[in-house]
């Protein structure tokens, strides 16, 4: 039976959990408590791929280790079963002795899937699940996308006058520049989810008419892999883009080549493009993917109903005329308030 103890502690998982977002794909975040007649006595979050699980640390936080033999473990995360690049979590509470586990969610990963669970019960260890599960299964709905829809988390990402554009008419043969439609602060919102997400993509249009980085220089963390689409190998390797920042791929129809930090993917393009960047993402082990724009590359995921999560800013100006911004039929989530900017955002999977 699930108490009020129960999800208190689960409440701390989760916000451990969240310390490890932008570092630890393409592994979950995870959090862990554990308990000792009411009270913590350890905690710890995976902190970054490849380095210990959740569980691990917690346990090592723990200052007098006999008392695990009577305390109670939390995590919001199924404890792996497998040996990968660090040793199985659900072995080592066996071992460690620690008589009860509280679950938040089942690991869907192949590997693990109810495994760990058994590993427990087999052992006779006490295990409870699904606590908190619906905020357990949110927080890690780009892990839980990538392994069930075989595809990245992809979110939808632009900014739009109040009266509904999100850029001037310009041709891409004259050096015109883009108007900045929000504030200050909503660029380093922008800036701080190029920390969090694997990678960016922008269409060929918004390379030559914006040459954007893509990188994230407003926020401390890594920067995305960044991606466009070159139908011909056309775009001139002066763009911001190719500046060895992080790396860069290229979907063509001309070539599959590395040269350097860029990577030329050819797909088919007498066929949906769209399918094929996803499959190609998902070999890559990229677990989410931003579409930043512009208005054709962003309408394409959107008449697919390819998206997960869109973030719609809008700003403070009025052009009169121009490239209307896309639209999604869906219920809006939350709404919030930068200054004379906002942040719209809306869902479009089960993880919320």
């Amino acid at each position: 039976m699930i108490d009020r103890e129960d999800r208190k502690f689960m409440r701390r998982c989760i916000q451990l959990a969240g310390r490890g977002m932008g570092n630890v794909s393409p592994n979950p975040m995870v959090g862990s408590v554990i308990v000792h007649k009411g009270l913590i006595i350890g905690e710890g979050y995976h902190r970054k791929y490849g380095e210990s699980h959740a569980e691990v640390n917690a346990v090592k936080s723990v200052y007098d280790k006999s008392l695990l033999k009577q305390s109670t473990l939390y995590v919001s995360l199924e404890p792996c079963a497998h040996v990968g690049k660090t040793p199985s979590c659900a072995k080592m509470i066996v071992e460690l002795g620690i008589p009860k586990v509280v679950v938040g969610s089942i690991d869907s990963y192949f590997q693990v899937a109810g495994k760990g669970i058994e590993i427990l019960k087999s052992a006779n260890i006490e295990v409870i699940t699904g606590v908190l599960e619906k905020e357990c299964l949110k927080l890690n709905d780009r892990f839980y996308t990538y392994h069930q829809k075989n595809r990245p988390y992809i979110i939808l990402k632009w900014a739009k006058t109040l009266d509904g554009f999100i850029d001037y008419m310009r041709d891409p043969n004259e050096d015109t520049k883009a108007e900045w439609i929000t504030n200050e602060l909503c660029k380093t919102i922008v800036h701080k989810l190029r920390t969090e997400e694997d990678a960016f993509m922008v269409g060929t249009n918004t390379i030559i008419l914006d040459d954007p980085q893509l990188t994230a220089r407003k926020w401390a963390g890594r920067n995305p892999v960044r991606i466009t689409i070159d139908q011909y190998c056309q775009l001139d390797k002066s763009y911001k883009v190719f500046d060895n920042q992080a790396h860069t791929i290229v979907f063509n129809s001309v070539k599959d080549e590395n040269s350097g930090n860029v990577s030329y993917i050819k797909v088919d393009f007498s066929q949906n493009i769209i399918p094929q960047i996803l499959e190609v993402l998902f070999e890559l082990e990229i677990q989410s993917l931003v579409v930043e724009g512009g208005a054709k590359t962003l309408e394409s995921f959107i008449s697919m109903d390819l998206w997960d999560k869109a973030l719609v800013f809008t700003g403070n100006q009025l052009f009169i005329k121009g490239v209307k911004s896309p639209s999604i039929s869906c219920v809006k989530s939350r709404t919030t308030t930068f200054g004379d900017s906002t942040l719209e955002l809306f869902y479009n999977n089960e993880y919320i």
